[in-house]
């Protein structure tokens, strides 16, 4: 059985240009973990592949969803897994590529047993969230459940409603439905995180944001709101389209905003490297020392060895 290979790391530390080598290399194919590259339209701010990327090498789990369409990392989980199971048909080897770290982890453990959702409480707190501000649901989440709140994304509204929603039905607080048991890699994946020190990961981060100002992610937000989408869908409320949307409402200045944007996004690249630091089983790629072609190469060699073992 071929591994599954997964190659994560914070954001803007070149996962997919490294991913898309290692296809070219392997004859494999790219399924996205990222909980944004799904939607349509918002290309710029999550940093889609390019198009000569695409034309490369078939990704998967990229610009297959709507902007108004909900999604989970349970939904994420369903259609990778067969996304991955439709490529090993194939004969291709898949790569998982991303940073979205429950997103990961729903790919190596089960899913704890949740109960339904709801739609009477759904559409109760959804309605709560226009009339007092989706800051009262986040207030609320913290009293009832403060570990979930250390673990979400800054003020995510679809995983604010549906933690609130477990706890109405249950009594219980969401985070006690997940599995506290240390996280173990199944034998088909190998997990390779890359790494690159802070200071060099921030002068990235910064390189990143600059080019997302130029390519027009100010302009491309106009757009999306110009077609009727409202600024509060859980897909804009993702790291540099939220504060695009505050520039265009004259709430900051073109300043504010990119300044904003790079510290949410170090922000956001501290919570991934904790979460992997947890993982004891990721085989950590210094990426700043090692060239493209290098860690190509160690992933093969690694990938062969750990086949050979099993």
């Amino acid at each position: 059985m071929k591994k599954r290979i997964i190659i994560a790391g914070p954001t803007a530390s070149g996962k997919s240009s490294l991913a898309v080598a290692l296809a070219l290399k392997i004859d494999g194919e790219i399924i996205s973990v990222d909980s944004r590259q799904c939607y349509k339209k918002i290309d710029i701010g999550t940093a889609k592949p390019t198009s000569n990327q695409l034309n490369l090498v078939p990704h998967h789990n990229v610009s297959i969803l709507d902007l108004n369409e909900p999604d989970s990392v349970a939904d994420f989980r369903m259609r990778a897994l067969k996304m991955a199971d439709d490529i090993e048909k194939r004969g291709k080897t898949v790569i998982f590529c991303g940073g979205s770290s429950l997103h990961l982890k729903s790919l190596i453990q089960p899913l704890d047993d949740l109960p339904s959702s709801n739609d009477e409480n759904i559409a109760r707190l959804n309605q709560q969230a226009e009339n007092e501000g989706l800051e009262a649901l986040y207030q609320k989440l913290s009293e009832v459940d403060p570990e979930y709140i250390k673990k979400m994304d800054g003020m995510n509204r679809q995983r604010i409603i549906r933690a609130l929603d477990v706890w109405m039905q249950t009594g219980k607080p969401f985070s006690s439905f997940h599995s506290n048991e240390e996280l173990t890699l199944p034998d088909r994946y190998a997990f390779f995180a890359l790494h690159h020190p802070r200071k060099v990961l921030h002068q990235r981060i910064e390189k990143r944001t600059d080019q997302m100002i130029e390519q027009g992610i100010v302009e491309e937000t106009q757009s999306i709101l110009n077609a009727g989408y409202s600024p509060d869908l859980q897909a804009l409320q993702t790291v540099g389209y939220k504060q695009a949307i505050q520039f265009l409402n004259g709430e900051i200045s073109h300043e504010q905003m990119v300044e904003d944007i790079k510290t949410a996004t170090r922000r956001y690249a501290k919570r991934q490297i904790t979460w992997i630091r947890k993982w004891t089983f990721a085989d950590v790629i210094d990426r700043h020392t090692k060239s493209e072609k290098e860690c190509v190469e160690y992933i093969q060699q690694r990938v062969a060895a750990e086949s050979q073992k099993g």
